[in-house]
């Protein structure tokens, strides 16, 4: 199903993220347990999270999650995100700390590979379908909204202009 254009900047961000997951996982797979490894592979997390996924995480839960709850068939889905964000930070703060092991990175990349597949494949598709376009057309304008106040990198927003 194509993207609708309210909800291709978060779409973009999952790209970014998708990609870090990839190269992780295919690093951990290749064998790497050297601590200067571990310690790059949980300071790029910690940047990564800053600059980018902590916006996404908030745009999220302040503006699409609220109205996808109001979809009845979304709710329980849309706690597991929260759940899912929830652990997630947890996770990135133990990178923060540089106290992931080669074991917590692959948790991390699983989770956050698997996070993303879930909102994609079992948020988007239905919120496009569920949510009246009016509503999903305000949420993407907040979302545009916040990510140009927010302080994150223009180029991770992914922006499109409005008609």
């Amino acid at each position: 199903m194509l993207r609708d254009r309210n909800l291709i900047p978060l779409s973009r961000q999952h790209q970014h993220a998708l990609a870090l997951c990839v190269r992780l996982e295919r690093d951990l797979a290749s064998g790497a347990r050297a601590p200067e490894q571990l310690t790059a592979w949980q300071t790029e997390i910690e940047q990564l999270f800053q600059s980018e996924i902590r916006y996404h995480f908030e745009a999220e839960e302040k503006l699409l999650f609220p109205v996808a709850r109001r979809q009845a068939g979304l709710r329980i889905r849309v706690d597991e995100l929260l759940a899912e964000h929830v652990r997630l930070r947890a996770l990135v703060q133990q990178a923060a700390a540089r106290s992931l092991d080669a074991a917590g990175l692959g948790r991390f990349a699983e989770i956050l590979s698997g996070h993303i597949r879930k909102e994609e494949r079992h948020l988007f598709e239905p919120c496009q379908t569920l949510v009246p376009a009016d509503e999903l057309e305000r949420v993407g304008a907040a979302m545009e909204e916040y990510f140009q106040g927010s302080g994150m990198p223009e180029a991770s927003c992914a922006l499109r202009p409005r008609p």
